[in-house]
Protein backbone atom coordinates (compact mmCIF):
# COMPACT_ATOMS: atom_id res chain seq x y z
CA UNK A 1 0.00 0.00 0.00
CA UNK A 2 2.94 2.37 0.59
CA UNK A 3 4.22 1.65 -2.55
CA UNK A 4 1.44 2.46 -4.38
CA UNK A 5 0.76 5.46 -2.34
CA UNK A 6 4.29 6.43 -3.23
CA UNK A 7 4.49 5.91 -6.88
CA UNK A 8 1.16 8.14 -6.86
CA UNK A 9 2.28 11.28 -4.85
CA UNK A 10 5.33 10.83 -7.37
CA UNK A 11 3.28 10.86 -10.55
CA UNK A 12 1.20 13.80 -9.12
CA UNK A 13 4.42 15.65 -8.62
CA UNK A 14 5.50 14.68 -12.08
CA UNK A 15 2.19 16.19 -13.45
CA UNK A 16 2.47 19.24 -11.36
CA UNK A 17 5.98 20.17 -12.17
CA UNK A 18 5.19 19.33 -16.14
CA UNK A 19 2.21 21.53 -16.27
CA UNK A 20 4.08 24.23 -14.11
CA UNK A 21 7.07 23.78 -17.10
CA UNK A 22 4.28 24.51 -19.33
CA UNK A 23 2.33 27.17 -17.89
CA UNK A 24 5.93 29.25 -17.14
CA UNK A 25 6.95 29.09 -21.15
CA UNK A 26 3.12 30.01 -22.23
CA UNK A 27 3.35 33.08 -19.92
CA UNK A 28 6.66 34.47 -20.46
CA UNK A 29 5.46 33.62 -24.74
CA UNK A 30 1.96 34.98 -24.58
CA UNK A 31 1.60 37.69 -21.83
CA UNK A 32 5.09 39.14 -21.51
CA UNK A 33 5.93 38.53 -25.70
CA UNK A 34 9.18 36.73 -24.12
CA UNK A 35 10.78 34.32 -26.85
CA UNK A 36 11.10 30.93 -25.60
CA UNK A 37 11.81 27.68 -26.60
CA UNK A 38 12.61 24.06 -24.63
CA UNK A 39 16.44 23.37 -23.26
CA UNK A 40 17.84 19.94 -23.98
CA UNK A 41 17.06 18.88 -20.71
CA UNK A 42 18.67 15.98 -18.34
CA UNK A 43 18.76 12.41 -18.52
CA UNK A 44 20.45 9.51 -16.44
CA UNK A 45 22.84 7.04 -17.08
CA UNK A 46 26.06 7.05 -19.43
CA UNK A 47 29.62 7.56 -18.24
CA UNK A 48 30.87 10.23 -15.92
CA UNK A 49 30.71 13.62 -17.06
CA UNK A 50 33.88 16.17 -16.48
CA UNK A 51 32.29 17.22 -13.16
CA UNK A 52 31.38 14.34 -11.63
CA UNK A 53 35.27 13.29 -12.63
CA UNK A 54 36.49 16.42 -10.35
CA UNK A 55 34.75 15.74 -7.56
CA UNK A 56 30.92 17.09 -7.78
CA UNK A 57 28.85 14.01 -7.21
CA UNK A 58 25.72 14.05 -6.68
CA UNK A 59 24.53 17.49 -7.96
CA UNK A 60 25.46 16.54 -11.48
CA UNK A 61 24.52 12.94 -11.42
CA UNK A 62 22.00 13.25 -14.15
CA UNK A 63 23.59 13.71 -17.80
CA UNK A 64 22.83 16.30 -20.02
CA UNK A 65 21.06 15.06 -22.92
CA UNK A 66 23.02 16.53 -25.65
CA UNK A 67 25.73 14.29 -27.73
CA UNK A 68 28.66 16.03 -25.99
CA UNK A 69 29.46 13.76 -22.86
CA UNK A 70 31.67 16.36 -21.21
CA UNK A 71 29.01 19.31 -21.43
CA UNK A 72 29.59 21.97 -18.78
CA UNK A 73 26.16 23.24 -18.37
CA UNK A 74 23.76 19.74 -18.27
CA UNK A 75 20.43 20.64 -19.46
CA UNK A 76 20.99 24.37 -19.45
CA UNK A 77 20.86 24.95 -23.15
CA UNK A 78 19.32 24.99 -26.31
CA UNK A 79 20.00 21.94 -28.67
CA UNK A 80 17.02 20.48 -30.92
CA UNK A 81 15.55 22.78 -31.81
CA UNK A 82 18.31 25.65 -32.09
CA UNK A 83 18.07 29.28 -30.29
CA UNK A 84 16.85 30.48 -33.44
CA UNK A 85 13.57 28.73 -32.74
CA UNK A 86 12.47 30.34 -29.97
CA UNK A 87 8.98 32.00 -30.04
CA UNK A 88 6.42 33.75 -28.82
CA UNK A 89 3.80 31.58 -30.53
CA UNK A 90 1.60 29.33 -27.90
CA UNK A 91 0.61 26.92 -30.69
CA UNK A 92 4.30 26.10 -30.91
CA UNK A 93 5.09 26.22 -26.90
CA UNK A 94 1.89 24.37 -26.03
CA UNK A 95 3.64 21.50 -28.80
CA UNK A 96 7.02 21.32 -27.62
CA UNK A 97 6.10 20.79 -24.19
CA UNK A 98 3.41 18.26 -25.04
CA UNK A 99 6.49 16.34 -26.54
CA UNK A 100 8.91 17.75 -23.88
CA UNK A 101 6.83 17.97 -20.60
CA UNK A 102 10.19 18.06 -18.56
CA UNK A 103 12.39 20.23 -21.02
CA UNK A 104 13.67 23.23 -18.86
CA UNK A 105 12.21 27.14 -20.37
CA UNK A 106 15.00 28.71 -22.32
CA UNK A 107 14.37 32.79 -22.92
CA UNK A 108 15.75 33.79 -26.15
CA UNK A 109 17.90 36.77 -24.98
CA UNK A 110 17.59 40.26 -27.53
CA UNK A 111 15.74 42.05 -29.56
CA UNK A 112 12.80 43.23 -28.35
CA UNK A 113 13.51 40.31 -25.38
CA UNK A 114 14.94 41.10 -21.78
CA UNK A 115 18.53 40.44 -21.65
CA UNK A 116 20.59 39.96 -18.57
CA UNK A 117 23.73 40.36 -16.62
CA UNK A 118 24.87 37.54 -14.47
CA UNK A 119 27.77 36.95 -11.66
CA UNK A 120 28.23 33.80 -9.68
CA UNK A 121 25.85 32.93 -7.24
CA UNK A 122 27.78 33.75 -4.21
CA UNK A 123 28.61 37.13 -5.67
CA UNK A 124 25.26 37.19 -6.83
CA UNK A 125 24.13 37.20 -3.64
CA UNK A 126 26.16 39.99 -2.09
CA UNK A 127 25.38 42.43 -5.41
CA UNK A 128 21.91 42.24 -4.45
CA UNK A 129 22.11 43.19 -1.20
CA UNK A 130 24.86 45.57 -2.18
CA UNK A 131 22.22 47.18 -4.67
CA UNK A 132 19.20 47.22 -2.16
CA UNK A 133 21.54 49.11 0.35
CA UNK A 134 22.40 51.24 -2.76
CA UNK A 135 18.25 51.78 -3.26
CA UNK A 136 18.42 50.33 -6.50
CA UNK A 137 15.45 49.30 -8.41
CA UNK A 138 16.15 45.31 -9.91
CA UNK A 139 13.84 43.72 -12.31
CA UNK A 140 13.42 39.78 -11.85
CA UNK A 141 16.39 37.99 -11.05
CA UNK A 142 16.86 34.28 -11.70
CA UNK A 143 19.09 32.02 -9.39
CA UNK A 144 20.64 28.55 -10.03
CA UNK A 145 22.69 27.27 -7.31
CA UNK A 146 26.01 28.40 -9.57
CA UNK A 147 24.77 31.47 -10.92
CA UNK A 148 22.16 34.42 -10.81
CA UNK A 149 21.49 36.41 -13.41
CA UNK A 150 19.54 40.31 -13.43
CA UNK A 151 16.99 40.64 -16.12
CA UNK A 152 17.40 44.17 -17.84
CA UNK A 153 15.72 46.05 -20.93
CA UNK A 154 16.71 44.66 -24.28
CA UNK A 155 19.99 46.33 -25.62
CA UNK A 156 21.87 45.74 -29.07
CA UNK A 157 25.91 44.62 -29.36
CA UNK A 158 26.67 48.43 -30.18
CA UNK A 159 25.43 49.65 -27.30
CA UNK A 160 27.21 47.77 -24.65
CA UNK A 161 30.11 47.76 -26.38
CA UNK A 162 29.80 51.74 -25.86
CA UNK A 163 29.06 50.99 -22.42
CA UNK A 164 31.94 48.79 -21.29
CA UNK A 165 34.24 51.12 -23.20
CA UNK A 166 33.34 54.31 -21.16
CA UNK A 167 33.77 52.15 -18.00
CA UNK A 168 37.57 52.49 -16.28
CA UNK A 169 36.72 48.41 -14.89
CA UNK A 170 33.99 46.29 -14.87
CA UNK A 171 34.42 43.14 -12.56
CA UNK A 172 35.61 40.71 -14.31
CA UNK A 173 32.79 38.13 -13.04
CA UNK A 174 30.00 39.44 -14.76
CA UNK A 175 29.11 37.79 -18.10
CA UNK A 176 26.55 39.28 -20.55
CA UNK A 177 23.34 37.88 -22.15
CA UNK A 178 22.27 40.08 -25.05
CA UNK A 179 21.71 39.31 -28.53
CA UNK A 180 22.01 35.42 -29.44
CA UNK A 181 22.15 34.76 -25.62
CA UNK A 182 19.69 32.74 -23.65
CA UNK A 183 18.71 32.17 -19.81
CA UNK A 184 17.35 29.05 -18.25
CA UNK A 185 14.28 30.26 -16.31
CA UNK A 186 12.33 28.77 -13.13
CA UNK A 187 11.12 26.07 -13.22
CA UNK A 188 13.38 24.25 -15.10
CA UNK A 189 15.72 21.92 -13.20
CA UNK A 190 19.02 21.90 -14.91
CA UNK A 191 22.40 19.70 -14.25
CA UNK A 192 23.05 22.34 -11.25
CA UNK A 193 20.06 21.90 -9.65
CA UNK A 194 16.39 23.80 -9.42
CA UNK A 195 16.30 27.06 -10.91
CA UNK A 196 13.87 29.65 -9.03
CA UNK A 197 13.17 33.38 -8.95
CA UNK A 198 15.47 35.34 -6.45
CA UNK A 199 13.07 38.06 -7.44
CA UNK A 200 9.89 37.35 -8.98
CA UNK A 201 8.56 39.56 -12.13
CA UNK A 202 6.25 42.23 -11.46
CA UNK A 203 3.68 42.50 -13.37
CA UNK A 204 2.62 45.51 -15.41
CA UNK A 205 0.26 46.25 -18.20
CA UNK A 206 2.91 45.60 -20.67
CA UNK A 207 5.25 42.89 -18.67
CA UNK A 208 7.60 43.08 -16.11
CA UNK A 209 9.71 46.04 -15.57
CA UNK A 210 13.41 46.11 -16.39
CA UNK A 211 16.14 48.04 -15.88
CA UNK A 212 18.73 49.22 -17.98
CA UNK A 213 22.04 47.27 -18.72
CA UNK A 214 23.74 50.74 -17.68
CA UNK A 215 22.23 50.83 -14.26
CA UNK A 216 23.21 47.45 -13.24
CA UNK A 217 26.46 47.61 -14.39
CA UNK A 218 27.13 51.38 -12.56
CA UNK A 219 25.42 50.01 -9.45
CA UNK A 220 27.34 46.81 -9.33
CA UNK A 221 30.92 48.39 -10.38
CA UNK A 222 30.06 50.84 -7.33
CA UNK A 223 29.32 47.69 -5.25
CA UNK A 224 32.49 46.06 -6.24
CA UNK A 225 34.44 48.21 -5.28
CA UNK A 226 33.16 49.56 -1.88
CA UNK A 227 34.67 47.25 -0.01
CA UNK A 228 37.41 48.74 3.18
CA UNK A 229 40.21 46.91 1.93
CA UNK A 230 40.12 47.64 -1.27
CA UNK A 231 39.07 44.63 -2.49
CA UNK A 232 36.00 43.11 -4.64
CA UNK A 233 32.49 41.75 -3.53
CA UNK A 234 32.00 40.22 -6.76
CA UNK A 235 34.85 38.23 -7.14
CA UNK A 236 34.91 34.65 -7.90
Amino acid sequence: MREILGRRRKLLFRRGGRSALLGAALQCATEWQWPVLPGVGLRSGGRPSAGERLGLGERTARRCSCPDPDCVVPGAHPFDPGLLAATTDPRMVRWWWANRPDAPVVLATGGHAPCAVSLPAVAGARALAALDHFGVRLGPVVATPTRWSLLVSPYDLAELGELLHSRDWVPSSLRFHGEGGYVVLPPSQIGAGKVRWERPPVSGSAGPWLPTVATIVDALVTASTSTPDGGSRLAY
